[in-house]
């Protein structure tokens, strides 16, 4: 037995040289690791594994992409449209466990390992169809073992449900180091992959990345990429100040309000959480006075990113009392802050980070809550509400 005091090495690393990549994973790929990846069909999760498993092997690394799915002419079909036809990247179609584990006892040196997709996998021990739960269960925990006894980094490919978790038994993700997933709008060209879960580095960190013809591009700077071609001075728009895992984001808030012509009026919502906005609608209504209880209303996430944080609250209440009220918010103003059911707008945390990046994309007002912390390096000028009902008397007056 050891005590909680003595000696650790950090976890070592593996740069595959993509670098969005690399930040979700904590910094790059851990040797021995499992990494299970999850994404809506056709969101690109082939696209970026391959892209990823051709940079490292371009370093030379030993790298091996099986696929169950597809043939090994389909995925040389889709190297060659991405431009890695070159790569030296080793392919394989099977679904079998035995010989999928047979073939990966035979590598030397093997870096990376990436199945294509668990659910197409099946083990003779068992009778059950391939996809079903002991079948991914019994198949992850042999190779999630493979990958801890060789010290080779297996990345796993996982179906997702149409509620967008990954599909079969939840002790898979329990089982692997880190969960990842890809996410995006079909009509945008933004893609995020994010981390729920990572032993080796923070967790809700996300990447950017822009698909292309050519393939995923990575987006070193995704504020700027959100706010492009953002149209200022339009009522029901506001841009949020966010923190993604250790990054700041802004991205902007877009809310409609109309006149219902149904009997329950509607509440379209994409990127936020619905059960939040209608929080927001409430604490309007009851604490601003504001009647927006017979109107439709909508909100977007510009961008097909989505906001889970509440410091959202105060962005999302302003694009609402924008459209309300037909006035567009002071010019390049951003906004943070949490909502509380009494009406009253509480600080958030890291407001410095956040007001740092809004400084260096060109804003220069900052809408916050009272006793928001600040030093004197951030240059942009602040105005500092209370409560909510402040705010409503600031944009309507």
């Amino acid at each position: 037995m050891e005590s909680l005091d003595g000696a650790t090495e950090e976890a070592p690393r593996i740069v595959t040289g993509v670098a969005e990549f690399d930040r979700v994973c904590g910094g790059g790929l851990v040797p021995g690791s499992a990494l299970l990846v999850g994404g809506d069909p056709g969101i690109g999760k082939s696209t970026i594994l391959l892209q990823t498993t051709a940079a490292l092997a371009s370093k030379g690394r030993r790298v091996l992409y099986l696929s169950g799915e597809e043939a090994v002419a389909q995925v040389r079909l889709r190297a060659q449209r991405l431009g890695l036809a070159q790569s030296p990247v080793a392919l394989a179609a099977a679904t079998d466990l035995r010989d999928i584990l047979q073939t990966l006892e035979a590598e030397k040196d093997l870096a990376c390992v990436v199945i294509d997709s668990i659910q197409t996998l099946w083990s003779g021990a068992l009778e059950s169809a391939p996809g079903t739960v002991a079948q991914v269960r019994a198949c992850a925990q042999e190779l999630i073992r493979f990958a801890k006894r060789s010290g080779t980094t297996v990345i796993l490919v996982g179906h997702v449900t149409k509620e967008g978790q990954i599909a079969g038994p939840r002790v898979v993700e329990h089982m692997v180091d880190t969960v990842l997933y890809f996410e995006g709008e079909r009509g945008h060209q933004f893609r995020i992959l994010r981390a729920v879960k990572n032993r080796f580095g923070p967790t809700d960190e996300i990447g950017v990345f822009e698909m292309t013809g050519g393939g995923l591009v990575e987006v070193a700077n995704p504020s700027a990429l959100f706010l492009t071609d953002r149209e200022d001075q339009v009522p029901g728009t506001a841009v949020f100040a966010g923190i993604e895992g250790t990054r700041p984001v802004l991205v902007e808030i877009q809310a409609l309000l109309a006149p219902t012509s149904y009997g329950t009026p509607r509440r379209a919502v994409v990127g936020w959480d619905g059960g939040r906005l209608s929080m927001v609608l409430a604490v309007l209504e009851s604490r601003a006075g504001l009647g927006l209880g017979g109107q439709d209303v909508y909100l977007n996430v510009a961008g097909g990113l989505r906001v889970s944080e509440p410091a959202a609250d105060l962005a999302v209440a302003a694009a609402l009392i924008s459209s309300h009220f037909g006035t567009p918010l002071p010019p390049q103003s951003i906004l943070f802050g949490e909502v509380s059911l009494s009406g009253s707008i509480r600080p958030v945390a890291q407001s410095e980070v956040r007001l740092k990046e809004a400084e260096k994309l060109g804003f220069t007002t900052a809408m916050v809550p009272k006793g928001t912390k600040t030093t004197d390096s951030v240059g942009l000028s602040l105005r500092a509400f209370d409560k909510l009902q402040d705010l409503v008397t600031a944009l309507g007056s």
